[in-house]
């Protein structure tokens, strides 16, 4: 039988039916229903009317939510769509997963093939290194400074859309085919970005800050290190982010146009001799290199800037 609710009271109540011979009337029973939910209790019987679903959002957000969980779950994704995509096509410049797989342990077990990435790395460190110590300077004084960014401009439109590999020949034509010409265009392709991000970040800088400095007695020097520097340091990292990118591909290039050492003259080899399987391992190997440098600086950033807004990273890249 139906509970009925009484009108009077509040949140509900329910007056039970006549109970069976021999058992007396129960007394009446307050069930605050819970959030989404209305239990009702009767005689003999128990039931539950749910309410709105849950939302699946918070499931994933949980799935989300544990580390390393969606980028593995990205990468065996892509090796399923490569395996199902190489057993369709079934063309020679195009091996399954599982044999360009097989290949990483004999590269990574060979030392010149290990003398290789560790050379590719140095020349990528270098530099990286070199376009910081360039260009996180000259971005902060074109941004505070109309003299040096009309200076700097006009040679950035012109360097800017030029892709870097195609420079290549005419370094080598000055600086020959070693580490120098390589190293070069790495500088060249990382600097672009972090110029305009410490730019942007030094345009940004409240005039009222430097106002109070220069009132205190700060020189001009002394403003750009203590105020203008902490100020854009947010932005300066997400051109920083920006440069570490194509300085892998800026890398990767250049040793294949300047075929002496490196990743990237083990990759245009395997090419060479239709190593297709040794080719994909190498592109392999140039990918777990960049999510390696990538989770490494994510994992700095907190440490530079954790007391900053989150900064919208659209990544500037320029033509490599």
């Amino acid at each position: 039988m139906i509970p009925r609710r009484r009108a009077d009271d509040s949140p509900l109540s329910f007056r039970p039916s006549k109970a069976r011979a021999g058992i007396h009337s129960r007394k009446l029973i307050d069930v605050a229903p819970p959030e989404n939910d209305l239990l009702l209790c009767g005689y003999g019987f128990r039931a539950r009317v749910f309410g709105a679903p849950r939302n699946d959002s918070e499931s994933m957000t949980r799935i989300s939510a544990i580390p390393g969980l969606p980028p593995l779950i990205a990468a065996l994704g892509l090796l399923a769509l490569w395996e199902f995509a190489a057993r369709v096509f079934d063309i020679s410049g195009l091996p399954p997963a599982h044999a360009a797989l097989r290949e990483l342990p004999a590269i990574l077990s060979d030392p010149e093939a290990l003398l290789n990435i560790l050379a590719s790395i140095r020349r990528m460190l270098i530099g990286f290194t070199l376009a910081l110590a360039f260009a996180i300077p000259v971005g902060l004084m074109m941004g505070r400074s109309r003299l040096t960014a009309a200076f700097f401009n006009p040679l950035l439109m012109i360097i800017y859309p030029v892709p870097k590999a195609a420079l290549m020949p005419i370094i080598m034509l000055w600086l020959g085919v070693g580490d120098a010409s390589k190293t070069l265009v790495i500088f060249l392709g990382v600097s672009l970005p972090v110029i305009y991000h410490s730019y942007q970040g030094a345009r940004a800088v409240e005039e009222k800050m430097l106002w109070s400095a220069a009132a205190m007695g700060m020189d001009a020097r002394a403003r750009l290190l203590r105020i203008v520097f902490p100020a854009a340091l947010p932005e300066i990292v997400v051109g920083i982010r920006t440069g570490l990118v194509l300085a892998l591909i800026t890398m990767v290039t250049s040793e294949m146009i300047a075929r002496k050492q490196g990743v990237g003259d083990i990759l245009f080899n395997a090419l060479a001799m239709a190593q297709y399987e040794t080719v994909y391992a190498t592109i392999v190997i140039i990918g777990l290199l960049g999510f390696i440098i990538d989770v490494g600086f994510e994992w700095l950033r907190p440490h530079l800037v954790g007391w900053a807004d989150p900064v919208h990273e659209v990544a500037v890249v320029g033509s490599t």
